[in-house]
């Protein structure tokens, strides 16, 4: 189980409902928080780990699809990485189980906001960069949150360590 962490702006385009009990996340990456992002040629959903600030980027279009779409984001994201991707079939298949949420982590929403601000400028760059790719790019970010290190950096750590093996022989 886990929640998408959502802003207001989100939560009015999302139908789904919201869960305000915010139940403990069963993945290694901890619940998401995820904002909306107007502009052209999409819009975009752009979404970050609680635990290690990894971004996923998708497009906004059909939100209704949002949770299987983000889910098999977070997979692509996590093998483009390097993770074992037995480990990700792991990490995503607990995620199939997603509920909408408030955010609550201003630790995370500051992040978030940053970028955003980080892609707005590689899309001023580059505006028909592929999602993935610029996921990948974002993760690479230095962020003082998670001490002075990249989500890629600290996302490979925590699926090595035997935190994620013992995690993953607990939940099935």
């Amino acid at each position: 189980m886990v929640t998408l962490r959502c802003t207001q702006k989100l939560l009015r385009r999302i139908s789904g409902p919201v869960t305000e009990t915010g139940g403990k996340p069963t993945t290694l990456l901890g619940d998401w928080h995820a904002n909306i992002r107007f502009s052209k040629p999409q819009h975009l959903v752009i979404g970050i780990s609680d635990r290690t600030l990894l971004p996923v980027i998708v497009p906004a279009k059909h939100i209704h699809t949002l949770p299987e779409r983000f889910v098999m984001a977070v997979h692509e994201i996590l093998t483009g990485l390097g993770v074992d991707p037995q480990m990700a079939d792991t990490e995503c298949g607990q995620m199939r189980d997603l509920h909408f949420g408030r955010t609550n982590n201003r630790r995370a929403l500051g992040s978030l906001n940053d970028l955003i601000f980080h892609l707005d400028c590689y899309l001023q760059a580059d505006p028909y960069a592929s999602l993935p790719k610029l996921s990948l790019h974002l993760s690479t970010i230095i962020y003082k949150p998670i001490g002075y290190r990249s989500p890629k950096d600290v996302t490979l750590e925590l699926f090595a360590s035997g935190a994620a093996r013992s995690v993953y022989r607990v939940c099935p």
